[in-house]
């Protein structure tokens, strides 16, 4: 059996997006995969068994059998550092990795093992990334996220510590990287990664709805009334825009996927996207809804709003912020409009960076998204290369 250890330089670098396509690209080749995610952080109980989330996501999307004593075979839940500094875990975890991974020898072709975080994550409990490759001989992949200098730097430094453990480092992944903006990105990382004799096994480009929260998600993330839901709390944003300039200035910093984090009582900019909205549904309506909607529109600006010509439908919702309740006739509009809003007490800042640090996993009710995991990954990586860097597993 071949194995492969997948690696990150930090946290949400695409590691899961690297073993989803992987994992389905070895299937599609004919190999009886396994996989294994030897410590987890981040427990969930499947099928009345604690596992880590990323081996539920495989199981889930994959035809794997539910061993998660096999596939997720050591968790740290709140407070096992302190008790293991303390002295109080005595069981070796270790070797309760080595003998799940085992259990994959006799019925399996390769199996791919990802990893927590940073070759470091883990250390505190004698489990880093570094020593739990080593103990398992597998080599190493470094999945990393776009751009040149940052990458090229922090897969180095990885790498310096996966060869301080003795493991030999098979190559890098560079994710989120925009191929369009960017020509020739691809060449530059190789060489880059070559004059620190570290392989590029590939690049996987840019694309918003594998890194962007859902309306959903947003909603779940600052825990807001919710003012109206919208057609589609699934959707997928593709950016965020703070409302703190005029409404004109702000129309042309919006497009139709923008979520707009705004303080409640600036009725003016809600006004401005709000009525971006009600006009684009003038266009479709009927005579006598149209007149419904040109009603409401009219009581709720009092002449508040820009001029919205062009910018049918801009954004796709609202966070309004610091508790400020815009008038019953502007929520009324907000509403008419199927427009995403909800309203949260707290400051525009704050909610930003809520908004900034979602933690975007992927779920296995995910289809669109992980059918683009697997094309990106089919069409970007290359397999031959990956199959060939998998080391096969010396005798038990």
């Amino acid at each position: 059996m071949r194995q492969l250890y997948l690696a990150a330089t930090g946290q949400n670098r695409g590691k899961t997006t690297a073993a989803l396509g992987l994992f389905d690209g070895f299937l599609r080749a004919g190999l009886r995969t396994a996989f294994m995610k030897p410590v987890g952080q981040r427990t969930v109980i499947d099928h009345g068994q604690p596992a880590d989330e990323d081996a539920v996501l495989m199981h889930e999307v994959f035809p794997l059998a539910a061993d998660y004593g096999a596939m997720s075979p050591v968790h740290i839940p709140r407070g096992f550092t302190k008790k293991y500094i303390a002295g109080n875990v005595v069981e070796d975890l270790g070797a309760r990795i080595v003998a799940a991974r085992d259990t994959f020898r006799a019925k399996h072709d390769i199996l791919l093992i990802e990893g927590t975080g940073h070759a470091g994550v883990g250390a505190v409990i004698g489990l880093s990334n570094a020593v739990v490759a080593a103990m398992l001989n597998a080599p190493a992949i470094i999945v990393t996220e776009g751009g040149v200098g940052r990458p090229i730097d922090e897969i180095v430094l990885n790498a310096s510590h996966f060869a301080a453990h003795g493991v030999p480092v098979a190559g890098a992944i560079v994710n989120k990287v925009d191929l369009d903006a960017q020509p020739g990105i691809e060449r530059v990382l190789e060489r880059g990664l070559a004059h620190n004799g570290i392989r590029l096994l590939g690049v996987l480009p840019v694309r918003p709805i594998l890194s962007n929260p859902t309306l959903g998600m947003v909603l779940e993330g600052v825990g807001g009334e919710t003012i109206h839901p919208g057609p589609d709390l699934d959707r997928v944003i593709d950016g965020v825009a703070i409302g703190a300039m005029e409404p004109s200035h702000m129309l042309q910093r919006v497009g139709p996927g923008t979520l707009v984090i705004v303080p409640g009582d600036r009725e003016d900019v809600i006004l401005t996207l709000t009525t971006a909205h009600l006009a684009r549904r003038f266009r479709v309506a009927g005579a006598a809804e149209a007149a419904r909607i040109a009603q409401i529109a009219a009581g709720a600006s009092n002449e508040r709003t820009a001029n919205v010509e062009g910018h049918e439908g801009a954004a796709i919702g609202l966070v309004l912020t610091g508790g400020y309740r815009p008038r019953d006739a502007v929520l009324a509009a907000i509403r008419q409009a199927d427009l995403f809003a909800t309203i949260v007490p707290e400051d525009t800042y704050l909610v930003a960076s809520v908004v900034h640090d979602l933690l975007v996993k992927t779920h296995p009710a995910d289809h669109e998204k992980i059918s683009l995991i697997k094309a990106l990954v089919a069409e970007h990586l290359d397999f031959d290369r990956i199959l060939e860097v998998a080391t096969e597993l010396p005798p038990a």
